[in-house]
């Protein structure tokens, strides 16, 4: 009799749980609009008129169907970044490698559920170069509506971001032909460099949803006087972090408790970006703001507090942050790091040079184009193919990509001294469209070996349909024997996007347990168009339930 009511009870909870599960249904309408920043009036691609885009809210386990209806005159599609798309991977939204694009007056919707994760990401754009403002965030409530840490007063979404004083479209377009950079205008908080006010009341505690959902910029968070409690990033609770400032590198996301615990007055928030290895002429180190102002504050000629921003190329306070965060172990959603390794990894992170072509003008260095590389390959998308690489997977078509991308560099050499730029053999690296194979269920580790083949830059490096541990960071070239010493194997942070150290290194690990064509780059979105990229072609498991599922019949055509 006690074990029926306890199976009885068991069900009714399961039951409960199931009920509560919900579809939620937006729709997206891609288009134009003129909107003013810094005293200029700009067209953008937004969507529904937004910028930044709407924020999504789900709780763990709903299913979420967007419509996108692309009134732009670029083609779009929607990658919903940090989400797992567990047996959906053609939701992934990435033109050219799991769909290609919906072109100018068609649509498409996308359809997935959301399972085994909760905490804050973010969706955006991922074709060309439209998500500099075609983004928003992508919060994951728990069902159950309990945090692991104490409820706040109220939730606040805070999106980071960078502005291009221009059409980011042309802007890219004559980037991408003459070889050069070019550096943002300004930074944003929430689509503002300098308006976005957050009135508080003194004493109550929120919850700072951050995104930094800049194109190239990793960024500084601060308010003048207060702290703050990192509580999750990129969706993985973590440990309580308590610290005064938030580093975020492109792409990347966190959950942050901040407490209204100062006197009754107004605060600046600030960021500024942190950048190492550029020269001057790609530096912006400019400042956006945000006022905090407090309830019963009354405004008077005094300035609001400022907050005292690092250095643009302060890696020890960035290091600092990203090194001292660990996950909350037993969390909702937590997984143990797994201890037997399947598949090694060394891949080197390079930013080369292309040969410019004759009789054209080029801006990067030595009057040629930049380019980048990962283990000396530079990846091209398969434009043109007809088919993107996730099809041609399923379909078992050639000549899209091929399956050679390299486990460690061709070449050995002493990656964190900069004279190495004089070696053309690693200076230039071959463009292609290789991509990694991985058995189902293997286990992977990554070694990311940042390189100062032009500069030892800071790079985060995004892995879409998994989550990984970040086992350890450091400086210098990664010892096999020694730094293996130092591998957290009990409370890693777990992340979609490391921030891989400049001049240094990042050991990651994850099981690939989802099969499908996954993109792995560097979110700088230069780097990236650039050919920092590669795919990981995870093969199908021994079961229908484990294997990539058909292509939706409505999925665009290249």
């Amino acid at each position: 009799m006690k074990l029926f009511v306890l199976l009885a009870l068991a069900f009714a909870l399961l039951s409960s749980s199931f009920a509560s599960a919900a579809t939620v249904e937006h729709t997206f309408n891609v288009q134009n609009k003129t909107i003013n920043r810094l005293c200029n009036e700009r067209v953008i691609v937004t969507v529904n008129g937004y910028f930044p885009g709407p924020n999504i809210n789900v709780r763990e386990g709903d299913t979420v169907i967007v419509h996108v209806v692309n009134k732009s005159p670029y083609n779009i599609t929607i990658h919903w970044h940090g989400v797992f798309q567990l047996m959906s991977p053609w939701a992934d939204g990435v033109e050219y490698i799991t769909q290609c694009a919906i072109r100018p007056g068609n649509n498409y919707t996308y359809k997935f559920k959301v399972t085994q994760q909760e905490g804050t990401v973010w969706w955006h754009a991922h074709a060309s170069v439209l998500r500099a403002t075609v983004h928003g965030a992508f919060i994951i409530h728990p069902r159950s509506g309990r945090f692991p840490f104490p409820k706040p007063y109220k939730q606040v979404p805070i999106i980071l971001g960078d502005w291009y004083d221009g059409n980011i479209e042309d802007i890219y377009r004559q980037e991408l032909t003459i070889g050069g950079k070019v550096p943002p205008n300004a930074f944003l908080i929430n689509g503002f460099p300098e308006i976005t006010k957050l009135n508080v009341r003194q004493g109550k505690t929120y919850l700072l949803r951050m995104v930094n959902a800049g194109l190239n910029s990793n960024l500084f968070f601060k308010i003048a006087n207060h702290k703050f409690t990192v509580v999750a990033v990129d969706g993985a609770y973590t440990e309580p972090y308590i610290t005064d400032i938030i580093v975020l590198a492109a792409g990347q996301s966190a959950d942050v408790l901040f407490t209204a615990d100062q006197p009754i007055g107004s605060y600046y928030m600030a960021i500024s970006a942190y950048v190492v290895g550029e020269p001057d002429e790609f530096l912006n180190n400019s400042t956006a703001r945000g006022i905090i102002v407090y309830d019963g504050h009354h405004k008077t000629t005094s300035q609001p507090l400022m907050p005292m921003l690092p250095p643009l190329h302060d890696t020890p306070t960035a290091h600092k942050f990203f090194n001292n965060i660990n996950s909350l172990v037993g969390a909702p959603h937590w997984v143990p790091v797994p201890l037997e390794v399947d598949e090694h990894m060394f891949i080197t992170i390079n930013i080369n040079l292309q040969k410019c072509p004759l009789n054209a003008t080029c801006r990067g260095p030595l009057n040629q184009k930049f380019s980048a590389s990962m283990n000396n390959e530079s990846f091209v998308l398969p434009v043109g193919k007809g088919f993107s690489i996730m099809e041609a997977f399923y379909h078992n078509v050639s000549g899209v990509y091929t399956t050679d991308f390299p486990d460690k560099p061709p070449k050995v050499f002493n990656f964190t001294n900069p004279k190495i730029f004089l070696d053309a053999n690693v200076t230039f690296a071959p463009k292609s469209t290789k991509v990694k194979k991985l058995r189902f269920n293997s286990t992977v580790d990554v070694v990311y070996q940042n390189t100062a083949i032009l500069n030892a830059q800071s790079h985060p490096m995004h892995l879409h349909g998994f989550n990984f541990h970040v086992l350890a960071q450091g400086f210098g070239i990664f010892d096999p024997i020694g730094d293996k010493l130092k591998y957290n194997l009990v409370n890693p942070q777990v992340r979609n996007t490391v921030g891989v150290p400049p001049g240094g290194w990042a050991v990651i690990r994850f099981q690939a347990n989802n099969p499908g064509a996954w993109f792995v780059h560097c979110h700088v979105d230069d780097h990236n168009l650039w050919g920092l990229d590669t795919v990981f072609l995870v093969e199908n498991g021994p079961t229908p339930s484990t294997s990539l599922p058909p292509p939706p019949t409505d999925l665009p055509k290249c």
